[in-house]
């Protein structure tokens, strides 16, 4: 394996309906300084617009000002300028740089300026948004095409999120529904906060596990939790209540099952080493890597 991977002990879970989020705690803490994107977006140090005048929906301009990295996430959702954009992988942006990002549309019936700049939106894509991006942009990889999604799988994708959720949507946008559910997604993060320590989170609805996040340290974690987790509440809101739930065990598999995986290297977009695995059954991977150390790494499970 080319990348060596933190030893995980997982915490009990806490509980709401039908989702669970089990907290996963790392011996090894990161020395990497950087800003996430949401923070430095805020602050102005990092600057995110069309990579022009006319735009090129697949990729968008980041300049950071700052004497700091910066750390985008991948299924982050970027909200203004021509039309709203989710990241579809994560990067680290080298301090007083730039590079340009491949994103993807959630936005579809806008292609006009709301603003120069892009803000966080504070949210996270839903996984049955991020299952498509996951698999379309491995494969591109594989196919040395870069980072590019298949745009109108995630468009149909967002289209049947509308539809489920019964929102409308004058520009077909994802964070319409974000806005719809706003005091449902308000509940579930009540319910379900930060585990003090942790540097990752499992999510599991009903008995089955559905996606892992995993950072360099606790803080990260702690910043990041809920906005994870507001993409995550709407793949559980339809899910019916079952008795049968997810075991530490079950959680603790699957973490070695992914180690397992032949995990490959590929060219990141910014700063660090990129790595991606798939499993027989489809399950998707993806580390990034800086000096040796993990800052992120996700698995979206296959259906």
């Amino acid at each position: 394996m080319p990348v060596t991977f933190p030893k995980i002990r997982v915490g009990e879970p806490v509980r709401h309906e039908t989702l669970s989020v089990f907290p996963l705690f790392s011996e090894s803490m990161s020395e990497v300084e950087y800003l996430l994107s949401d923070v430095a977006l805020s602050g102005e140090s990092v600057l995110v617009e069309e990579i022009d005048e006319g735009g090129s929906v697949p990729e968008l301009l980041v300049e950071n000002k700052g004497d700091l990295r910066v750390l985008f996430l991948e299924g982050e959702e970027l909200v203004g300028a021509k039309q709203n954009r989710i990241l579809n992988t994560s990067v680290l942006v080298a301090a007083h740089s730039k590079i340009r990002i491949p994103v993807s549309c959630v936005e579809q019936g806008r292609w006009d300026y709301k603003s120069k700049h892009f803000k966080s939106s504070g949210s996270h894509s839903p996984l049955k948004v991020r299952r498509a991006l996951k698999e379309s942009v491995a494969k591109s990889v594989k196919q040395d095409m870069g980072h590019v999604s298949d745009q109108h799988q995630v468009w149909n994708d967002i289209e049947m999120l509308h539809s489920e959720f019964a929102v409308e949507s004058n520009t077909s946008a994802m964070s319409d529904v974000f806005d719809a559910y706003e005091d449902k997604i308000a509940s579930y993060k009540e319910k379900l906060k930060y585990i003090s320590d942790a540097t990752g989170l499992a999510f599991a609805i009903g008995d089955k596990i559905v996606s892992m996040e995993l950072f360099d340290k606790p803080s990260t974690c702690e910043k990041v939790w809920s906005r994870i987790l507001s993409g995550v509440v709407f793949d559980a809101l339809n899910v019916e209540e079952t008795d049968q739930h997810t075991s530490v065990e079950d959680v603790e598999k699957l973490i070695g099952a992914t180690d397992k995986m032949k995990w490959k290297q590929s060219e990141a977009v910014g700063e660090g080493e990129e790595y991606r695995a798939e499993s027989k059954k489809g399950d998707q991977a993806s580390a990034l890597a800086f000096e040796e150390t993990v800052l992120h790494e996700s698995l979206v499970v296959a259906i």
